[in-house]
């Protein structure tokens, strides 16, 4: 029936409701708003001093860590923010503060966690655990989190910090979704909800055991004719004991006085022991815990491109940027269950990759330190040309890999140089009072040193390997005129047809011998986005005959990526001739991220559109020179 000419009226269409549910009109309610109760009288309250005191602490703190700390500010800052409360007015806190740092490997997660121990004072009570369960395998109670605990500085009822590094590795879930045996550390999930620990068991049977032992090996030394006469021993448990017994019992008297302790007293804690339960569980609800780890699920690809040091690291830096903590949520999923997840809180800080800014940043530290140390051992002053430094990030950045490749090179490039530059000046007999420039000379093999000698200018060569360098130029001439070409083709559709240029265009690359082209991904893809990206994708072809004539043209264009819409997209399908002729195919979903579908043509296999979390390389070549 048509609702539109119902002959029948509207009041008996929807008849009047029930008497007991047509009460008076309904009344918005207002909550009520949270005020604070009076102060008991017995409560101690912090001092302003004092609160301004550790306020201006955890300032000092911060500015501290990004003076030492590059490119993770906004990071620090996030920290900073969620261990205030902890910090300041640690009375407020009643369950453990959890904050997760989540990122790429070498960003400077577990060195952030110690040197915050360190400036507010709480080296002493900060226990750093590594998840895989490796790093301290030689105690035997390093099986558990509360046996870590109870060995460590930090006493319970009152504020530590604890570390549980390399979390992605305490999995409990498979790729296909089952379930994961756990050896070790079954109780941080107990710790992380409420801070609370239940008493072990098995430790409290195991000391009663001992006490009956002692009591049996008493009386048979009152009869044994060996012991007649003699001073009876003094110490009644051995230490293992004796430190066992002062964790369960929560003990403040030291080892040795514990162990003299007849077997009665031990009993009589016991039994009383026992009936206060309610003082079993060890409480560990102010710690402050820092859970860090690697998600590579969070960052698709992007941390398995361990070979890529050719992209530019802004390029992964604004991509990293812009995880969130749904992209967080999603890739725990991958390895953890709900429940364990929620455990986990929602403070959850993610480090973005490194920008090329900070990579540069790192370089001119390390190498200022370089200087300096020598400067202090040989008196030798060096100065380190801009030429040096933007060699040393071409041949040590890898974007995602973090600071441990650039550490490494840095020191294989310059720490020998050095040396042996400050041996030529000390050797010469050169001023010290000057300052000796370091330049790259013009081959990019070798260091100049230069400075003033008794009769003039003199300059010295040194030898050094700079290994991408010599990858990137593996290519002849004619191959890298080739090369240009063909990346100008597709750069100059992209940027007539989309209107900006591509993020990159490169040529003299290590990872791959060839080229490529960077496009930046689109949140939704046209039909005329298709047609566009299909122009792009044939455009380097059409500069190679431009430029080299018809009969010139190589087999590269079918190296030339082709970035379309998928069905869902309601975008455009290439036709089977241009898949013949464009080779790969690279579509985009709708979130933005684009995904990869590979056309193997009868050429050389080639490297064609790389991660899913980088943009597009649609005219990466492999020609043969």
């Amino acid at each position: 029936m048509n609702p539109f000419n119902n002959p029948m009226p509207p009041h008996q269409r929807h008849p009047t409701p029930h008497p007991a549910l047509a009460g008076a009109p309904t009344q918005a309610v207002h909550p009520t708003p949270v005020r604070a109760h009076a102060v008991r009288p017995s409560t101690v309250l912090a001092s302003s001093a004092e609160l301004a005191q550790r306020q201006q602490a955890l300032a000092h703190a911060a500015l501290q860590l990004k003076a030492e700390l590059f490119g993770i500010d906004d990071v620090i800052d996030r920290v900073i923010n969620a261990i205030r409360a902890w910090y300041v007015l640690p009375q407020l806190i009643t369950r453990p503060v959890i904050v997760c740092l989540w990122g790429l490997t070498g960003t400077g997660k577990t060195q952030l966690t110690r040197r915050l121990a360190q400036l507010l004072g709480f080296y002493d009570r900060f226990v750093e655990v590594q998840m895989d369960g490796f790093s301290h395998g030689a105690s035997y109670r390093s099986s558990s989190i509360s046996g870590m605990l109870g060995d460590s500085g930090i006493h319970e009822g009152m504020p530590g910090i604890l570390v549980l590094d390399e979390f992605q590795r305490f999995r409990t879930v498979d790729t296909k979704g089952a379930d994961v045996k756990v050896e070790r550390y079954q109780d941080v999930w107990t710790l992380l909800s409420d801070g609370r620990l239940p008493p072990a068991l098995s430790a409290l049977s195991n000391i009663e055991r001992k006490l009956a032992d002692a009591h049996y090996e008493a009386e048979r030394a009152e009869d044994d004719d060996d012991r007649a006469g003699k001073k009876p021993y003094r110490f009644q448990l051995d230490a293992w004991d004796a430190q066992e017994l002062k964790r369960m019992l929560k003990l403040q008297e030291p080892l040795s006085v514990i162990m003299q302790w007849p077997p009665a007293k031990v009993q009589a804690l016991f039994a009383s022991f026992q009936q206060s339960s309610h003082a079993w569980e060890t409480d560990y609800s102010k710690l402050l815990v820092f859970v860090c780890g690697n998600l590579d699920e969070m960052y698709h690809e992007t941390a398995q491109r361990v070979e890529d040091c050719d992209t530019d690291a802004d390029i992964f830096h604004r991509l990293t940027r812009k995880l969130s903590l749904i992209d967080v949520k999603k890739a725990l999923g991958e390895r953890f269950k709900p429940e364990q997840i929620a455990r986990l809180g929602n403070e959850h800080v993610v480090y973005p990759s490194f920008s090329k800014a900070t990579y540069e940043r790192l370089i001119h530290n390390l190498c200022t330190r370089y200087v300096d140390d020598i400067a202090a051992q040989c008196g030798v002053r060096f100065a380190i040309g801009q030429d040096v430094l933007s060699e040393l990030y071409a041949n040590a950045v890898f974007p995602a890999q973090g600071t441990r490749p650039l550490f490494s090179s840095v020191h294989a490039i310059l720490s020998a140089n050095l040396v042996n530059a400050a041996l030529w000046v000390v050797q010469e007999q050169l001023s010290l009072e000057q300052e000796f420039a370091i330049h790259l000379a013009p081959d990019k093999r070798h260091l100049l040193v230069s400075g003033q000698g008794p009769s003039g200018p003199v300059q010295a060569a040194f030898a050094v390997t700079l290994e991408l360098n010599r990858i990137k130029q593996r290519a002849n001439a004619d191959f890298r005129a080739l090369l240009a070409v063909h990346e100008a083709g597709h750069g100059l559709a992209y940027c007539v047809l989309f209107g900006h240029a591509p993020q990159e265009v490169k040529i003299n690359i290590a990872s791959f011998e060839g080229g490529y082209n960077s496009f930046s991904s689109l949140k939704a893809t046209t039909r005329q986005n298709a047609l566009d990206m299909m122009c792009v994708g044939l455009a380097g072809r059409v500069a190679e005959e431009l430029v080299f004539g018809e009969m010139a043209c190589t087999t590269g264009r079918g190296r030339a990526g082709l970035q379309a819409g998928d069905g869902r997209s309601g975008a455009l399908h290439p036709p089977p001739w241009l898949w013949r002729a464009a080779g790969p195919h690279r579509c985009h979903r709708g979130d933005g991220q684009p995904r990869q579908h590979r056309h193997r043509p009868q050429q050389r296999s080639h490297r064609g559109a790389d991660a899913a979390a980088i943009p597009a390389r649609p005219g990466a070549a492999d020609h043969a020179p």
